[in-house]
């Protein structure tokens, strides 16, 4: 029993299709080596069986029954018993060829989209990356599945070839001759069906990525009255689709019945002339039918040779799909930089460009009249791009993020996004994307969350399977759920973006309460301009034109501590979620200039 998907899929060579495959060919030699030794075996079986039918025929007509037919009848059957286990075996290492390729290649395509983040999606469309996975793995696989099949069928043909010279040497040149003759001609087709492979193949990205641009702006479409527009796109690339698809069947068409007659008319050839030699006395009876016999089993060798070559021009059109997914260059992480030693535990976490300073062991909020101003900043302080981010340097202990290993980093700050995603799978599996985490542990974070209605949205509880994106659950429903496992991850650094933003005010009020106690004394950023959360950190941090202007506690900002400037400033924002009608103290004079400088920043009170 082999284990896959394996842990590690490796680093491929990126240069081209046929390096691709010699990579994944070495990954797994072991198993493939097994699988080309059973097909060697076994088509070396089924080559021996006409000439020792032929020699069993002989003997018998020359001394009857007897101690030589008997011997002969035994090999014939030791050979047929080892060639039919050969071959149960030798399909099991075939099939773990063809998993074993296609896990690796479907592993790297995956490991590549998430790692790639938003750059996958600027250079390739959607569709192109889901057909990767879904089609192009599986060809890719097939050929390691037909391999060992191809390279027995050329040891057979060089063993009947032998066989053959043996009994006769015009009969053997033909062999010798022929049989290439005929695969030259079935590869004459291998081009034009690639090429038309191809084409199916840019056609059917397309079509999957229209269909999935479609769905997911389905009711988006609904309301603007475009359905019929997208559908007739659509419906013009599926038939497109349909078209290409025709002239792939044509060509395939063309080439298996040419597998049939081509060989056929080889055998015809060969048995005439092994009849006439027959009657003329140049070959025994033996002999004939051991022709008769290399003329029907070589149109096997002839078949697999020409499954090889489509399932080698199928999988080199996969291949270059799939380069092309593994190609992209991730948007962080992907040049290496001075590979400084991570900061030691506490370090602070630094926004240069704006200010925004994370230290350790205090719940802070990140407060700006733009939400996504503030959102743009706690993005940025989780390292997603940084070619973009190389003008707004972020500091952990002094070192620019860029410059520490991205898998650390990662493992020390979390950023849980505004639009948390929800994978299909178990509520558990959902949760914990570390890994390690108990029952209890999960229900507790559940309840961080006031996620425990959930368990009875979903059947099965924390064994209870969720739709793609968790389309069974509410909107505030999944925002909590995301909440849970964000608090889950346990990091050193926490950065909420909006984590209440879709839940009514008393579960807010719970959360906010729950979060701050159970993130107490560890480092975490919640952007948010709501009060019930404010009322709960250790401080807030207020940003304006994406520069930090003040700071201080939600009260001490809101009574005008950093003056009464920050204060209208302040109260502007976060008067949004209070009561409406509440007037602005007049005290806080808002004719002043709105700018507020670095230099103009003051604590507010804080700590």
């Amino acid at each position: 029993m082999r284990s896959l998907p394996l842990a590690d899929p490796g680093t491929p060579p990126l240069r081209g299709p046929l390096t691709y495959l010699g990579w994944l060919a070495r990954r797994q030699w072991g198993i493939l080596l097994a699988a080309v030794a059973c097909g060697v075996v076994q088509f070396a079986c089924q080559a021996f069986l006409p000439y020792l039918t032929g020699r069993a025929i002989d003997d018998g007509l020359e001394q009857g029954f007897g101690p030589d037919l008997l011997r002969a009848a035994g090999s014939l059957l030791a050979l047929g018993l080892l060639s039919a286990g050969a071959s149960a075996v030798g399909h099991r290492f075939d099939v773990a060829n063809w998993l074993r390729a296609a896990f690796t290649t479907s592993q790297l395509v995956g490991r590549t989209s998430a790692r790639a983040g938003h750059a996958i999606t600027a250079e390739l469309p959607t569709g192109e990356v889901v057909s990767a996975v879904a089609n192009d793995a599986l060809r890719v696989g097939e050929v390691f599945a037909v391999m060992a099949r191809f390279v027995g069928s050329l040891t057979a043909y060089g063993a009947v070839a032998v066989l053959m010279l043996r009994v006769s040497v015009p009969l053997g040149l033909v062999v010798l001759l022929g049989l290439p003759t005929v695969a030259a001609a079935l590869g004459l087709l291998v081009k034009p069906l690639q090429r038309r492979q191809s084409e199916q193949r840019e056609a059917s990205g397309r079509l999957t990525t229209l269909g999935a641009d479609t769905v997911s702006g389905l009711r988006v479409l609904r309301g603007i009255g475009g359905e019929s527009v997208f559908t007739g796109r659509y419906r013009s690339q599926s038939q497109l689709v349909r078209e290409r698809g025709e002239h792939v069947a044509v060509t395939q068409s063309w080439l298996d019945a040419l597998q049939v007659l081509l060989p056929g008319s080889f055998v015809i050839a060969l048995v005439w002339m092994g009849a006439h030699m027959a009657l003329a006395g140049t070959i025994t009876p033996g002999q004939l039918v051991t022709t008769y016999g290399y003329a029907a089993f070589l149109g096997w060798p002839v078949q697999n040779a020409t499954e090889f070559l489509q399932a080698t021009t199928r999988a080199l059109v996969g291949t270059r799909k799939v380069l092309a997914v593994l190609r992209v260059v991730p948007a962080a992480g992907a040049v290496p930089g001075a590979a400084s030693a991570m900061p030691p535990a506490g370090s602070p976490l630094v926004d240069e460009v704006s200010g925004v300073t994370l230290t350790t062991g205090r719940v802070v909020a990140l407060v700006s009249a733009d939400p996504d101003e503030s959102a743009h900043i706690a993005t940025r302080l989780g390292r997603f791009d940084d070619g973009d981010e190389a003008a707004t340097p972020v500091l952990l202990g002094g070192v620019p993020l860029r410059d520490l290993p991205l898998a650390e980093v990662r493992r020390r700050v979390v950023v849980a996004e505004a639009m948390p995603q929800l994978f299909s799978g178990t509520l558990a599996a959902g949760l914990d994307v570390r890994g390690g985490a108990s029952r209890e542990d999960l229900l507790a974070a559940l309840d961080l969350a006031d996620a425990h209605d959930v368990l009875d949205s979903v059947p099965d509880g924390l064994d209870g399977e969720l739709p793609e994106k968790g389309r069974s659950l509410s909107g505030g429903q999944r925002q909590r759920v995301a909440l849970a496992r964000a608090l889950l991850t346990d990091p050193e650094i926490l950065v909420l973006v909006e984590p209440t933003s879709a839940v009514d005010a008393h579960t807010e009020a719970r959360i906010a309460a729950r979060l701050a106690d159970a993130r107490r004394g560890r480092t975490t950023l919640v952007v948010t301009a709501s009060p019930l959360v404010l009322d709960h950190v250790d401080e807030v941090q207020l940003v304006q034109d994406g520069v930090l202007v003040a700071r201080g506690t939600h009260a001490a900002l809101l009574d005008g501590a950093a003056g009464p400037e920050v204060a209208a400033r302040y109260r502007a924002v976060v008067g949004r979620q209070l009561d409406d009608d509440l007037p602005v103290e007049p005290t806080y004079d808002d004719t002043h200039d709105d700018h507020l400088s670095p230099a103009d920043l003051t604590t507010g009170g804080a700590a």
